[in-house]
């Protein structure tokens, strides 16, 4: 048995069917309004060691793909900025206080099917707590890692990025 799902205009209630020509894209039947279902913004921090080993976390049990290993990262809130998301987010999962210092690469993620999300992923400057990780949020370990020998990944852009990397560095 198929289950029809029905759409509504947040505006003035009226149905929502797909635009003309679009598959995805819904409009409102009665105002004409679009209901955008854009992909949620993430961000994540880029933190290198003076050995060249970049900071990775292990997600905990309460996170989704717990146990494995990502890049710092986190959704940024509705009313934060992408570099103050950044820092939050590193502090949060890391203790480390850092400043974003440029934008290294940005991806669509489409490793869960239930959510698009387009990643930021930034170098960062440790600022303050380099030495004393604590990680906490939706990690329970911070550890470093060389850039070729990551541990096992949460998500298949982390690994995408670091390849990016290890080009750049010219250890591709």
């Amino acid at each position: 048995m198929s289950v029809q799902r029905l759409f509504y205009c947040s505006l003035c209630g009226g149905e929502l069917k797909p635009a003309e020509g679009k598959i995805i894209r819904l409009k409102c039947t009665r105002c004409r309004a679009v209901a955008y279902e854009n992909p949620i913004v993430g961000v994540a921090g880029m933190v290198f060691d003076p050995k060249g080993r970049i900071l990775m976390v292990r997600r905990n049990c309460n996170a989704t793909y717990a146990g494995l290993w990502c890049i710092p990262c986190g959704y940024v809130e509705y009313d934060e900025d992408v570099r103050a998301a950044v820092v939050r987010e590193l502090k949060e999962e890391t203790g480390l206080l850092v400043a974003p210092a440029q934008v290294f690469s940005v991806h669509s993620n489409f490793h869960n099917p239930a959510q698009h999300t387009v990643g930021i992923w930034f170098l960062c400057d440790t600022i303050a707590g380099h030495g004393q990780l604590q990680p906490g949020d939706d990690a329970d370990r911070a550890e470093w890692f060389l850039p070729g020998n990551p541990p096992p990944l949460a998500f298949p852009t982390d690994k995408l990025v670091l390849a990016q990397w290890r080009q750049k560095a010219g250890k591709g």
